[in-house]
């Protein structure tokens, strides 16, 4: 995560927006052109493309679950089966679903994908989200609101 330390101090809800390139897998916090923070993104792989096209923060919640993926886990809170689908996989006997942990969580879409902490090997991997570091996200969090304008794109 690259920061600019003199533009950060300048940052503020108000004044940011988000600029996600799928091509170069990066996610830029920005105050009109100049980048606040430069961060490794991961985003949506074959068959679960990321939305593109100019987005909005719907919605922030830190300690945020997915109601889609996760793992089903017994009464002790241990995975039986990890990496499930809420939609297609059936919970085994004695088991519930508990739905991966996504901090930091900027709602980009009605449908629930957005930006979160996450897993980043370099290349599109995600289920259509868009995943950062655990710094970068939180400081995507902090600087940005609910209506933040978010780019998604070939930038």
């Amino acid at each position: 995560m690259k920061v600019n330390q003199s533009l950060v101090k300048q940052a503020t809800p108000d004044n940011t927006r988000i600029v996600v390139s799928i091509p170069k897998q990066r996610a830029y916090l920005m105050i009109g052109d100049q980048v606040v923070a430069d961060g490794p993104i991961s985003s949506g792989r074959r068959g679960h493309e990321s939305p593109t096209g100019h987005l909005q923060v719907l919605e922030k919640d830190p300690n945020h679950h997915s109601n889609l993926y996760g793992d089903f886990v017994d009464g002790s809170g241990r995975t039986v089966r990890g990496g499930v689908s809420a939609r297609i996989d059936s919970a085994p006997s004695g088991t519930h679903f508990a739905g991966a942990p996504m901090r930091w969580f900027l709602r980009l879409t009605e449908e629930g994908v957005g930006m979160h902490v996450g897993i980043l090997p370099g290349y599109p991997a995600s289920h259509g989200c868009i995943r950062q570091s655990a710094d970068g996200a939180k400081l995507f969090y902090d600087y940005t609101k609910v209506g933040t304008p978010v780019d998604v794109g070939d930038y």
